[in-house]
């Protein structure tokens, strides 16, 4: 809770440096991109709660439900005048007041289907090639209409959702060694048959070959992050946000505090996130422990998808993976991505407190049974056996 807390005051804070000058001259309001952020937040922040007051047992048995309607939702994106485009993607449904991004609501989706896959099917999908398959190849779909989007850095982080929870569930090595492989062929085949991607991917490569094009974005974010030395620029005082770096409050957010924060605000923002991967590994291993399948593989989904897409970020920014469009979990501006990570943490939390009332029923049982030896030892309790022909009727 406490990191939470602090990547979101951290990001509203950075959120407003970044559109206060792009905001005042576009929309007459130096702080409407901050207000915004403000009410996903508080929006996300009650949703996160009405979560946490949902059993786990719920979640599990909707999962089916939940998958059919994230299919649903991803081909309902693709349907002529239902999208809507922006920067020549279609990913975004419109609800009137805001839009909803669906490749954020399917990573959470099916994250909560595949954790209670492993609890329907754990035996099958470690036994056999065929049990192993199944939840792959619904993965694989869920991947190919996002792709359709086209939303090809959301494809990749919910295949390695999938793939990293059926890994901790235990399939087998050589299985799934094969199955990265083939994916990782797939999708850099994807990405040279493409002239968009393939263009990016070349980009990516060297930024400064075509740097007011192409590479216009990438320069400019490394030109910020350079800028901002050990100790940055001073908060504000950046430069590339006002007139050269595009979407600096969104996707470039990380580029803005490097520069206005420096390597210090660049360690600390890293630490955080290396702090809330680590924690939901632990209540992962803690649900574990507890015995609660599901729960523990949700959480391990959860971590994995919080880690992943900050370093997908935060790579993109320093120039170290091409341009994907892909927010700062918890912090970059963007409604459905605060909302969907702020419903993630409040799952987390119901994982944690199901785990330690699961703690707390074992040791009531091992204390009574405990308390039972020992009173029996003392005499104070007698064992009263029945007859062998009542015992045989019992």
């Amino acid at each position: 809770v406490l990191i939470t807390a602090a990547l979101l005051g951290l990001g509203l804070v950075m959120v407003t440096s970044a559109s206060i000058d792009i905001a005042d001259r576009q929309l007459g309001n130096p702080f409407y991109y901050t207000e915004r952020q403000l009410a996903f937040i508080v929006l996300g922040l009650a949703t996160a709660f009405l979560v946490s007051k949902i059993r786990l047992k719920n979640w599990e048995v909707a999962g089916m439900g939940l998958l059919v309607f994230t299919f649903f939702l991803l081909a309902l994106v693709l349907v002529p005048g239902l999208g809507r485009t922006v920067n020549g993607s279609t990913r975004w449904l419109s609800l009137g007041l805001v839009n909803l991004q669906v490749s954020e609501l399917a990573r959470l989706m099916m994250t909560i289907y595949l954790a209670g896959y492993l609890v329907r099917r754990g035996h099958e999908v470690r036994a056999s090639f065929k049990g192993f398959i199944k939840p792959v190849m619904l993965l694989a779909f869920a991947a190919l209409l996002l792709l359709m989007e086209p939303d090809f850095g959301g494809a990749v982080v919910l295949l390695a959702i999938g793939f990293g929870m059926l890994y901790l569930g235990g399939v087998r090595l050589g299985q799934f060694g094969l199955l990265i492989l083939l994916a990782a062929g797939a999708m850099a085949l994807l990405a040279i048959s493409s002239p968009y991607r393939l263009q990016r991917l070349t980009t990516f490569l060297n930024p400064w070959a075509d740097p007011f094009n192409s590479g216009f974005q990438l320069t400019q974010s490394l030109i910020a992050i350079g800028s901002g030395a050990w100790s940055g620029a001073g908060l504000g005082d950046s430069i590339q946000k006002l007139f050269y770096l595009p979407e600096a409050h969104n996707d470039f957010l990380f580029a803005v505090l490097a520069e206005e924060l420096g390597l210090i605000g660049v360690v600390t923002v890293i630490a955080l996130y290396a702090g809330l991967v680590w924690r939901a590994f632990s209540i992962g291993a803690m649900a574990s422990r507890a015995g609660s399948v599901f729960g523990s593989s949700l959480a391990y989904g959860i971590g994995i998808w919080l880690g992943l897409q900050a370093f997908v970020n935060m790579g993109v920014n320093m120039g170290l993976l091409p341009t994907k469009g892909l927010t700062l979990p918890l912090m970059s501006a963007g409604g459905s991505s605060m909302i969907v990570m702020l419903a993630a943490i409040g799952f987390l939390q119901r994982v944690y407190r199901e785990s330690q009332e699961g703690f707390q029923e074992q040791f009531g049982v091992v204390a009574a049974v405990q308390g039972l030896l020992s009173q029996r030892k003392k005499g104070n309790v007698r064992v009263v056996r029945r007859p062998k022909e009542t015992r045989h009727a019992a």
